[in-house]
């Protein structure tokens, strides 16, 4: 690694670190705050698992929080959640980082929580409810400002992890409006509610914030506070503040919380000094903020000075680390001051967004430097950065992240950058979605792009051939002459050499020649541990081993099998198409040794992943389906070899052009066609059935499921019963404990 690379991947690190610092940091309780002990008792002795904490901004639910967390005995994880979580992913990365550090807890389960798609809530989800219900001791998770989260996949996971608080334990949720899961939790009398009326303080809370100020409040003038603000506990702080330099003050408040906080924020800002006021409006753009981050932003040094003097004169600034390290402003403030910079300097707010992504990029997080140039015209940049890190983005399992990304960069940028569209084109094809696969490669073709691709591949054409080779939708010739095209572009240092060599293989098992692909693959491999590129190694060791199974080199093809499904265990690719045929290859190695329970094993893993194996990788799908036949049809279930016939018949309506594969597909049919065996075995969950299976753990009405999968509300109806039936039950509940005990759910 060369010096430069690992100072960045240093810095990286340091700054990943203190920003999962930063979120998991449970606050102290800030001074001159009402102590809410009584609530907190309430809510701690309720005995329900849930809690829900529910108001508007400026009614201290950070602050309950903070202090219920100080009071607890038992141990507490924290998150607090901000717009750029809104993925179902991060999201269960940050629980179970939350969990893990509360209770001491295993660590690999952080790991764990990577995935994409429905495997997040087939997988993940209910992988870390799992842990929740085992903990040997109580413990407290508190989501703070979870009205951040819009994406109906976060809400779905969270739903499966309230169902894993076991008694004696809760989850704390803050939110700005009530949450979906509220409705169901109250329906079934498992959650606390704490609304705006529990938190809205009386008179005696405003006398006691105003005593803290070192204003006196008479009984009267307290009840006119009251009044006019409605025990709005951030307009009697601010009330407070304001008498302090002016008697009558506190007396003038009046009309709803918005217009009150413009109010009262517009005359504290205006007691401090001009240049803190500038500080203030061009560091509202940032979500957090260390004094580093605010020196380059404000363009002048000494912010660490200005952030205590701000901290200790209650300017509404929120630390988010003991440490002082990092800090956020109150929602309602920062809105404010966003309001008053478009207003003062509206010209100054794309420049300010493009210091902030300048030195994120610099400190190793590109990804937040993408989310500010997003903030911004700067479409070049954004795009080089989205291009550099989609796929490593896409590979950590923050699908829905590259997604927002792509989207908010809009089909101009993108047909302004094809190699963005490849990139898209890859998620696509691994993640099995096979139209959208379709769509983006009828759009490259007719695309041209002279400068050097972002993305570390020789050229836009490189690239795109190789796309194109995976995808084979011209048939084999064409698939090797792309392949061919790839493999004299990417020179041997070049991240994507190894891919190039992989689909040199897949090109040539569709020719026939089983030598030369297997030359291809071992090449591929070796490079791929060399660039650290687990999905290719994985794929193209599973795809050597096969080869040699096929010759009877048994002892050639276990280390193989070894060595891809050590990569597919150990980075979290079970739910990626390019892990199917190491699952396949491990299970029919385990069948040729006569470990049963293992080759049932396996199987279970391989057909619960098969459905992002589809016809946008042709050759891929069909292999893994064929494999999977064999193997069914030597362990006697006749019916899930049929099965599984049926849907290569399928990929072939869309991809008829397989070469020497097709042979291979014939020779297994006329053996099932001419065989007398009888229809032994179950029929399996079909792809659409798999993926409707992980949302039977969540409380989704028939109508919203068929809306979750765009599905008609019969078609739901048709498969769960289905479902049901193939499973032998009866119940949503049964088919999911059922579906957990054989391996279908859960990791």
């Amino acid at each position: 690694m060369a010096e430069s690379t690992r100072v960045a991947a240093q810095k990286s690190a340091k700054l990943d670190r203190l920003l999962l610092d930063a979120k998991l940091a449970i606050p102290a309780p800030q001074a001159g705050f009402v102590s809410r002990a009584t609530l907190i008792t309430t809510a701690r002795t309720s005995h329900r698992q849930v809690v829900a904490v529910t108001a508007p901004s400026g009614y201290g639910k950070s602050s309950f929080l903070a202090q219920w967390a100080a009071a607890e005995e038992r141990s507490v994880g924290w998150v607090s959640l901000d717009r750029f979580d809104d993925d179902a992913v991060k999201l269960l990365t940050l629980l179970a980082s939350a969990f893990v550090r509360a209770t001491g807890a295993d660590a690999a389960l952080v790991t764990d929580m990577r995935g994409h798609g429905v495997s997040a809530l087939g997988r993940a989800a209910p992988r870390l409810a799992l842990a929740l219900r085992e903990s040997p001791s109580p413990f407290v998770l508190m989501l703070d400002d979870l009205h951040e989260l819009a994406t109906p996949a976060c809400h779905d996971v969270l739903s499966v992890v309230l169902d894993g608080v076991p008694a004696g334990s809760q989850l704390v949720m803050a939110s700005r409006h009530e949450q979906p899961q509220v409705a169901t939790l109250r329906a079934a009398g498992q959650t606390l509610e704490i609304g705006a009326d529990s938190l809205a303080l009386d008179a005696d809370g405003a006398r006691r914030i105003f005593a803290e100020a070192q204003v006196p409040l008479t009984p009267a003038l307290a009840a006119v506070v009251i009044e006019r603000t409605e025990g709005w506990p951030v307009g009697l702080h601010l009330a407070a503040m304001i008498a302090h330099d002016n008697a009558d003050g506190a007396a003038v408040i009046s009309g709803d919380d918005r217009y009150v906080a413009d109010y009262l924020y517009r005359e504290s800002l205006a007691s401090l000094p001009e240049n803190t006021q500038r500080f203030l409006r061009c560091t509202a753009v940032l979500d957090q903020f260390s004094a580093e981050l605010c020196d380059a932003v404000f363009g002048q040094p000494g912010s660490q000075a200005r952030l205590r003097e701000l901290e200790d004169s209650n300017v509404f600034l929120i630390p988010l680390d003991r440490r002082r390290g990092w800090f956020r402003y109150h929602p309602l403030f920062r809105e404010f001051l966003l309001s008053e910079l478009r207003r003062v300097s509206p010209a100054l707010v794309a420049e300010l967004h493009v210091r902030a992504a300048g030195w994120y990029e610099l400190h190793g997080s590109p990804a937040k430097a993408i989310e500010h140039l997003l903030e911004t015209p700067d479409r070049a940049t954004c795009v080089r950065l989205v291009a550099e890190h989609a796929m490593a983005t896409f590979q950590s399992g923050q699908m829905a992240t590259v997604r927002r990304w792509i989207g908010d960069l809009g089909h101009v940028a993108v047909d302004d950058h094809p190699p963005l569209g490849v990139l898209a084109g890859w998620i696509a094809v691994m993640s099995g979605q096979a139209a959208e696969a379709d769509r983006l490669a009828t759009r490259l073709e007719g695309a041209a792009f002279d400068p050097l691709p972002f993305d570390g591949s020789a050229s836009f054409e490189s690239s795109r051939a190789m796309l194109r080779s995976l995808m084979c939708a011209a048939g084999p010739a064409q698939a090797a002459d792309d392949a061919e095209f790839a493999l004299a572009q990417e020179p041997s240092w070049s991240a994507w050499r190894e891919q190039a060599l992989c689909l040199g293989g897949e090109a040539e098992l569709l020719r026939g020649d089983g030598a030369a692909a297997q030359a291809y693959f071992a090449e591929a491999a070796d490079l791929a541990l060399v660039h650290d590129n687990a999905g290719v190694q994985a794929l193209s060791d599973a795809e050597f081993a096969l080869i040699a199974m096929d010759k009877g080199r048994w002892a050639e093809a276990a280390p193989r099998v070894a060595s891809a499904m050590g990569s597919v265990e150990l980075h979290r690719l079970q739910d990626y198409a390019i892990a199917v045929p190491g699952v396949v290859a491990a299970a029919r190695l385990a069948l040729h040794d006569g470990d049963l329970e293992r080759t049932e094993r396996q199987l279970t893993k391989a057909m619960r992943a098969r459905p992002v194996c589809t016809y946008a990788a042709p050759a891929l799908a069909t292999r893994v389906r064929l494999y999977l036949a064999k193997c069914y049809w030597a362990l006697g279930d006749h019916v899930t070899a049929r099965h599984l016939m049926r849907e290569i018949d399928d990929i072939l309506m869309h991809r008829p052009a397989l070469g020497a594969l097709l042979a291979e597909v014939d020779g297994l049919r006329e053996l099932i066609s001419a065989s007398a065996g009888g229809p032994g075995g179950y029929t399996p969950l079909t792809p659409a059935e798999l993926r409707l299976l992980p949302y039977l753990q969540t409380h989704l009405t028939i109508p919203e499921i068929g809306a979750r999968l765009f599905v008609s509300r019969n078609t739901v109806s048709t498969e769960v019963g289905s479902i049901y039936r193939k499973l032998g039950v009866s119940s949503r509940s049964e088919a999911v404990e059922w579906a957990t005990s054989i391996g279908l759910l859960g990791s």
